[in-house]
């Protein structure tokens, strides 16, 4: 697994054609993967929301309670894991489009690699700081995104033009899905399972 994150990061063209050509199963992907690496951005932010607080402008630092945090924390900890599947399982239905054919785990494995940028960029939490969430934030979305770019054609073994839309098609349903767990957030912060303030 580290080897693989490494090599996203220095050499991802070559990465990508390595990590197609390993035999992955699902729950080996997500045991040595995906559940390690979306415990970070969830463990950092409960860290940081109980510990150290936002601080907006010169105000005092705010603070979660700890029941309220780890509440938050296993929630968006489930959120990443289903969004990982949620995206692979996307990408399979979508690679008929453009005559590709891997396999469903192929297309989870490399939706779970492609948020590998996500998954660390989320060492910010431990200290939620306005600018520092979007420096680093921003950082990790473009990181992810060329990831996708240069990992679709590769890993799809298509024409690049092909998978230029390939990938725009697959960046605008992560949008998508982004955008409805902000919805669903919103809905159960609504019903009262929203964030608990220290006084």
């Amino acid at each position: 697994m580290i080897h693989h994150v490494w090599g996203l990061f220095t050499h991802p063209d070559q990465e990508w054609q390595e990590i197609r050509g390993e035999e992955e199963t699902i729950s080996h992907m997500y045991l040595t993967h995906v559940l390690v690496l979306a415990a970070i951005p969830a463990i950092s932010a409960f860290i940081g929301t109980t510990q150290v607080g936002w601080s907006i402008g010169g105000r005092e630092p705010v603070m979660l309670t700890e029941a309220s945090a780890l509440q938050m924390t296993i929630m968006t900890y489930l959120a990443m894991l289903a969004g990982v599947a949620v995206m692979g399982t996307f990408i399979h239905w979508m690679a008929r489009t453009y005559d590709a054919s891997p396999n469903l785990t192929q297309c989870i494995v490399f939706a779970a690699y492609t948020a590998t940028p996500l998954f660390i960029g989320g060492l910010a939490a431990l200290y939620p700081h306005m600018w520092l969430a979007m420096v680093v934030g921003t950082l990790a979305i473009c990181y992810t995104v060329y990831l996708l770019y240069v990992g679709i054609p590769t890993f799809m073994n298509i024409p690049a033009d092909e998978g230029f839309m390939f990938s725009s098609s697959v960046l605008a349903v992560g949008l998508v899905v982004l955008v409805a767990m902000i919805a669903c957030s919103v809905i159960l912060w609504g019903l009262g399972v929203g964030p608990v303030y220290t006084s």
